[in-house]
């Protein structure tokens, strides 16, 4: 099997769905029609010949770079040879039907010849469709799906692969259009390609330019942007916090999962970096994912979605698939999503009040579901959780968890706005049982000996999940016991810059991005503006080429780890915008 790295590929999409381009031109991974659909290229987890899409020179030992036209998701690869040079042009049309991908060749210099081969494989690499060819078409079809294949030249069927070979010489341009369809309806015709081309840069351009805060790192922080939007399904709001599943956090390790889903947690913290960038739109459509979700039982609230806000998530494993890198399981579905976590109250109260906040108007149907959640939180703060990392051992009394659940107690008794169908008694019983868990978690999460809040009552351990407690007002930065708590996660978590969640013994994991991110947001906080900028510049040096994060940073190696695109660039996104004055905290004050 070839060596694979996560950095080595690109993203586009379509605000329906992505799909991931290696650097050699080969589209590896794309599920269709949505981000939680069934793969039909599945290479990346996997070989190639459990579906990809090759787009490449036909002549050996030519080089490439790479590019996303700026402020779009178009990518750029040009591939350099003795007879001459190519531009491939990548991209998914913002078309909001049939989603399609379309790979436009433009010759550069010269003259080169190309191949494309395309070998579709659904239900994640197993099944292969049948396929028709006709010509300068190829209509592939199993069950429910279809896909078609418009090329401009003769395509044909060389085993499992449609093969279509194109020479383009300078100043000329020829396109390929792959649009998914279904099986019972007529094959979607083709796109014409340089106006679906103009129209998706447009959309990204114009989506963009709604951010008009001035930063030191304005590239920086308009491509995660533009990555954080192309992970929200545009039919209903919902955020995922990844197109791929199982990529591993660790190399040849079992800590694979899928991240295709909608998290509430990490919607939550998403909501919050895109309205201080200015987009309330997201944030209103997100608010309205969520009552959709949460139906009529708020106290069955999972604390994670499909996009369309259905809740079968059931795991299991594609035996057939031999990992990324030889990484087993792969892992559809997560079983996560049974789990009792407590934090995830605390989040979306963080989301629905700074929206509101920002001009989102509460509906009566959202104040009537957060009364409902917090008696449901009134019922359960006291309980055990798996926690922010959804561990899948015993369940703990994990500090930020209740940090959480009280911080959406705060939340509602300090916003009027938040509680207006409440009655007076419901409010004045929850300013006691914020008081009494404030009390109680400045007992059970605190550590005397060590003089740190740990990770969970009764422990000895840091975790960096702890660099929330100021970032939620839980007590101002200034306290004593929270830079005792910064110090120590310093001391013990980072390692050359990056923040881990163990340094004990082997690091098996890499460096968790998005606690760096909390980290710079810390130390500005504390006025050690030098100190987080250095921390930042590691951030920034964890990005590939194309300024994309994964989940994870493997200092010893460089390279990234874990799900990508993640939700990393949010963290990113607001440590930039922390430099600026211009990030909220999640919460505009602190308890008793």
């Amino acid at each position: 099997m070839p060596t694979k790295s996560i950095e080595d590929y690109g993203l586009i999409g379509d605000c329906q769905t992505a799909a991931l381009v290696h650097r050699d031109g080969s589209i590896e991974w794309l599920c269709w029609p949505r981000f939680d659909s069934d793969a039909c290229l599945a290479a990346l987890l996997s070989t190639d010949s459990h579906g990809r899409w090759k787009m490449a020179p036909v002549e050996a030992g030519s080089s490439s770079r790479r590019r996303y036209r700026t402020d779009t998701l178009v990518l750029e690869t040009e591939f350099e040879l003795t007879t001459g040079c190519v531009r491939l042009i990548d991209f998914m049309p913002i078309e909001g039907n049939a989603s399609a991908v379309i790979r436009i060749v433009r010759g550069l210099a010269g003259k080169v010849k190309l191949r494309s081969e395309l070998d579709l494989r659904f239900d994640y690499g197993s099944l292969r469709p049948a396929v028709e060819t006709d010509r300068q078409q190829a209509v592939a079809f199993v069950g429910p799906h279809l896909v078609v294949l418009h090329a401009p030249s003769q395509v044909s069927q060389q085993g499992s692969c449609i093969v279509s070979e194109v020479e383009v010489s300078e100043g000329e341009e020829i396109a390929f259009c792959l649009r998914y369809g279904s099986a019972t309806g007529a094959p979607p015709p083709p796109l014409a390609s340089a106006a679906a081309m103009h129209k998706t840069e447009e959309y990204w351009l114009n989506w963009i330019a709604k951010f008009s805060i001035q930063t030191r790192w304005p590239e920086a922080v308009r491509r995660p942007l533009l990555t954080l939007k192309a992970m929200i399904f545009c039919a209903t709001g919902g955020i995922i916090a990844a197109p791929t599943t199982s990529l591993p956090e660790a190399p040849a390790q079992d800590l694979n999962w899928d991240y295709r889903y909608c998290w509430l947690r990490d919607a939550a913290f998403t909501i919050t970096a895109l309205l201080d960038a200015g987009y309330q739109e997201e944030a209103r459509a997100f608010r309205d994912w969520l009552l959709r979700a949460a139906g009529g039982e708020p106290d069955k609230i999972r604390i994670m979605y499909r996009v369309d806000g259905s809740r079968r998530l059931e795991e299991w494993v594609a035996s057939w698939l031999p990992g990324f890198r030889g990484a087993r399981p792969v892992r559809i579905g997560n079983a996560a999503a049974a789990q009792r976590q407590l934090d995830v109250y605390g989040e979306l109260l963080d989301s629905v009040a700074p929206a509101a906040k920002m001009g989102v108007v509460p509906t009566d149907r959202e104040a009537d579901l957060i009364a409902s959640v917090i008696a449901h939180v009134e019922g359960v703060w006291d309980e055990p959780d798996h926690g922010l990392w959804e561990l899948r051992g015993h369940p703990q009394h994990y500090t930020y968890s209740k940090v959480s659940a009280w911080a959406a107690v705060d939340r509602f008794v300090r916003r009027d706005d938040l509680h207006r169908s409440a009655d007076n008694a419901l409010v004045k019983r929850m300013v006691g049982l914020r008081n009494r868990m404030h009390r109680e978690i400045c007992e059970k999460g605190f550590n005397r000996q060590r003089e740190t809040f740990v990770e969970y009552y009764g422990s000895e351990e840091v975790d960096p999940s702890l660099l929330n407690l100021p970032l939620v007002g839980f007590l101002p930065v200034t306290h004593l016991r929270i830079e005792k708590t910064i110090a120590a996660i310093e001391r013990e978590l980072v390692h050359d810059g990056f923040v881990h969640r163990k340094l004990s013994g082997e690091i098996r994991e890499g460096a968790f991005l998005a606690c760096t991110g909390w980290l710079v947001e810390c130390q500005l906080m504390q006025g050690r503006r030098a100190e987080a900028e250095r921390t930042f510049a590691h951030l920034l040096r964890a990005r590939n080429d194309l300024g994309l994060l994964a989940e994870e940073f493997n200092v010893r190696d460089g390279r990234l780890a874990g799900n990508f695109p993640l939700l990393s660039h949010l963290a990113l996104v607001r440590a930039a915008l922390r430099f600026e004055n211009k990030a909220s905290n999640r919460g505009d004050g602190h308890g008793t």
